[in-house]
Parts: structure tokens; sequence; C-alpha cells
């Protein structure tokens, strides 16, 4: 489960740093504060996004779910607002960002599978 935790985070550092180099208005600068900014994105991921998802409802449902979008690049553009090494110049910066960092952390969860544990014939769970 950790080892599964850490691959995703590099994931999503290595995406961070790609972005870096070939998307105009996002900028990294360096492995270190691509990790940085990984574990933060997560957090704000885990914690804020679905708070403000279910604040946001009913804009969502008016929208079809497209507000959704302007929530991760919201986060996205928070989280480098107060993280020294990655910044983003622009919503339309963070949108396009947001987009890649989410589609690249939805197929790594795709295959990035957690080790189920392996019990004995014989034995239940």
């Amino acid at each position: 489960m950790l080892l599964t935790l850490i691959t995703r985070i590099l994931l999503v550092a290595f995406v961070l740093l790609l972005l870096a180099e070939y998307a105009p208005g996002i900028a990294v600068e360096g492995v270190y504060a691509a990790i940085i900014s990984a574990v933060i994105l997560g957090i704000l991921n885990a914690i804020v996004r679905p708070i403000l998802v279910i604040l946001t409802l009913p804009i969502s449902l008016l929208t079809l779910g497209l507000f959704v979008f302007v929530i991760n690049a919201g986060l996205f553009w928070f989280a480098a607002s107060f993280i020294q090494g990655f910044t983003v110049d622009s919503f339309w910066s963070a949108l396009f960002g947001s987009l890649v960092v989410s589609l690249a952390s939805a197929l790594g969860s795709r295959y990035i599978k957690t080790a189920e544990p392996t019990y004995p014939r014989g034995t239940t769970t």
C-alpha cells in the first residue's frame, strides 16, 4: 500500500515536470518541488475537493458537472500559490495542467494496483 502511494506521487511529480517543460504558463523548478507539489495536490484532492464539490453541487448540476473542472483548476492554481518552486501563470494554464494531471492520475490508478493480500487455502478473511 505504501509502495503504491509512493508510485502514484512519483507519477504525478513526473507529469508535473513534463508539464513544466512543454506547457506554457506552468513552471516547476526541480524534482523536489515537483514531489512536494504532488503531495500537496494529493492532500487537497483528498480533503478539500470533496467539500468543494458538495458545496457547489447546485452550480455543478446546472452546468452538467463541468464546474468540477473549475474546482480542479482552482485547487491546482491554489497549490501553486503557496508552494515555492511551482508556479502557474493563469487560470487557463491551471485548467490545462489540472486536466493533464487528472488524466495521468486516472491512468496511473488504473494500472498501478495495490497488492491484495494472499491467504492460504481454506482460510477466510
